[in-house]
């Protein structure tokens, strides 16, 4: 299947063909031709300018959209990190308690009566 670049290339040749074998054949008068191909060019143009703008709106949107996605994963990935770390803080803290309690048992322990 032919690219964007390559349709574009191939709709330029055919209407460069297109006007060459309409200036051999050409029925009207030189002035009619001219018109004719200026119309024919004029409209090329603004088809081009027309895909081109579609494109350009096309590649916006899917980079835009990629911004966003990449943004909503570092702030989830952030969160997590986050939970985590809280979490890692709280199991310390739980295990230095854990310890002091059972250094303070062990001390009474010691003691003698």
């Amino acid at each position: 299947m032919a690219s964007s670049g390559e349709k574009l290339v191939y709709f330029l040749m055919g209407g460069f063909v297109g006007a060459s074998i309409a200036l051999l054949f050409a029925p009207k008068s030189g002035e009619e031709t001219r018109d004719f191909l200026a119309q024919k060019y004029r409209e090329g143009t603004d088809e081009l300018t027309r895909r081109t703008r579609e494109t350009r709106d096309f590649v916006s949107g899917k980079s835009r959209e990629l911004v966003d996605k990449v943004g909503q994963t570092v702030e989830r990935s952030r969160d997590t990190l986050a939970r985590q770390k809280e979490q890692l803080s709280a199991a310390i803290e739980a295990g230095r308690q854990v310890y002091q309690d059972e250094k303070r048992k062990l001390e009474t322990e010691e003691q003698p009566s």
